[in-house]
């Protein structure tokens, strides 16, 4: 590769760490932490036949909405993002539209990656693409550069990959019967489509795999339930520790089973249901499904905020999850508060982590942890990492700088991927990174004592040790 006109490479190794106390906080304590990745959205097919790739491309681009969004604010056709574009020529369209993204995320993340999973040290850009292109391209063709040799290199001890009910969880059988694979990979319960009432087009066709995954007839909300309880019990019987709710806000309406009923009997005949409806519909459910996962021991993840698939003629040619989804202003204090305290009333509440996506309500949502724990198990409910549209330097310190001060630092789970990419491990060496320069910073300032015997272990728990005890991973080391 073509040197860096620069004393040093861009990235190097005190990246983003700005002080002395900040540069010894992460050599020392954070930097070979193992990983735990406890809510993703890899395909676990990819992990049980170890993928590989032929181009960058294809694990650089493929399925990559946070670059397709950049490329298609560049004015890069669709075709050169998402479509059936040649390899090379995707390649070289991003790598054109990369030197326009400085302090962008992207821009940190994408030279991340080329550094930590390719040994590419130079700059991309129009002038570099075919260049890094090709030296990529023979690093993939390795016999370690694979779906397992990725989760090895980055040292991840868990993925916990996000599954539908109704998922047959073969392939995560295929995995734990593969003595090879040394990551842990359970599945998470993700049943957004059960409460979907409000949408025939989605609610119907789910009904009938629910009924083929469980090889029973659905014709009541009770024997609904019913097959959603098995199904839950057969995740717990492969793993599962987590389940996780993508809403766009907690309803505040309440729900008895009565209700349920009637509103499941009026949808499976047919007839559309008002917005109340719905939402008290999936009140019941989110209710429903938190108590059992309290009697199995699971973590309830709640990530609230998104408007999703807003450009409808993009959803109607590119589906879901294609890069259309955006921040929403959801009121979310009153739902939210009504939610838990329902299930903390019946003593139900699971282990909690809280997501918020507009970084307005990193207040709301920080100081909804603290009411509702329960004085047994630290840091019980949690305030989540930053995430999505948060995961990058000004949205994960927000985060960081939030639950200091209206939390528990120290009883953080700490980062996760959210992402489809093998190549997003680097973003937990980003957070890592950005945690000591925020904790070497108040050192440095003098807010916070200079004693490596207090921070150091700090670092160690966030980076690692609190996940790994939170969620009672089954870890032989």
């Amino acid at each position: 590769m073509s040197a860096i006109p620069s004393a040093r490479p861009f990235i190097h190794d005190d990246f983003l760490l700005e002080t002395k106390s900040a540069r010894n906080l992460y050599h020392h304590h954070a930097e070979n932490q193992p990983l735990i990745d406890y809510h993703c959205h890899l395909d676990p097919s990819e992990i049980a036949k170890d993928r590989r790739w032929k181009t960058i491309t294809q694990i650089w681009l493929g399925g990559d909405h946070y670059k397709w969004r950049a490329m298609r604010a560049a004015g890069v056709p669709e075709e050169f993002c998402s479509g059936s574009a040649p390899d090379r020529e995707k390649f070289r369209r991003f790598a054109a539209v990369l030197p326009r993204a400085l302090r962008n995320p992207l821009y940190h993340w994408c030279h991340l990656e080329l550094s930590r999973a390719f040994g590419i040290e130079t700059l991309l850009g129009p002038d570099t693409a075919d260049e890094i292109y090709d030296a990529a391209n023979e690093v993939i063709n390795r016999p370690e550069f694979s779906a397992c040799g990725l989760l090895s290199k980055f040292n991840v001890k868990v993925v916990c990959t996000t599954d539908d009910p109704v998922d047959t969880l073969e392939h995560h059988r295929a995995i734990a019967a593969d003595s090879s694979i040394r990551t842990l990979v359970l599945p998470t319960w993700r049943p957004d489509k059960a409460w979907a009432v409000g949408q025939p087009v989605t609610f119907v066709p789910w009904m009938k795999k629910l009924e083929a995954a469980t090889d029973s007839a659905i014709t009541s909300l009770t024997s609904m339930l019913q097959a959603l309880r098995t199904r839950h019990d057969y995740f717990a019987d492969h793993g599962c520790r987590l389940s996780d709710r993508g809403l766009e806000f907690v309803p505040e309406e309440e729900c008895t089973q009565k209700e349920a009923s009637e509103i499941f009997d009026k949808c499976r005949c047919g007839h559309l249901l008002s917005p109340l409806e719905a939402r008290k519909f999936q009140s019941f459910l989110l209710h429903e499904f938190a108590c059992w996962d309290d009697a199995k021991g699971w973590t309830m993840q709640i990530h609230a905020g998104a408007i999703r698939n807003n450009n409808s003629r993009a959803y109607s040619q590119q589906g879901p999850d294609t890069g259309y989804d955006s921040i929403g202003d959801f009121t979310m204090a009153r739902g939210l508060s009504l939610h838990l305290d329902r299930l903390d009333a019946q003593g139900k509440l699971p282990k909690t982590i809280l997501y918020n996506l507009n970084p307005g309500d990193n207040e709301v949502f920080a100081s909804m942890a603290g009411n509702f724990q329960d004085g047994i198990t630290p840091g019980k409910i949690q305030f989540g990492s930053g995430w999505w549209f948060l995961d990058q330097l000004d949205g994960m310190t927000r985060q960081i700088e939030t639950l200091s001060q209206i939390g528990l630092l120290g009883h953080f789970v700490g980062m996760l991927t959210d992402s489809r990419s093998f190549l997003s491990y680097t973003r937990h060496e980003y957070f890592r990174r950005l945690l000591c320069n925020i904790i070497g910073a108040d050192v440095e300032r003098g807010l916070i004592p200079d004693d490596e015997r207090l921070l150091g272990p700090l670092v160690q728990d966030i980076c690692y040790r609190n996940a790994r005890s939170y969620f009672v991973f089954p870890l032989k080391d």
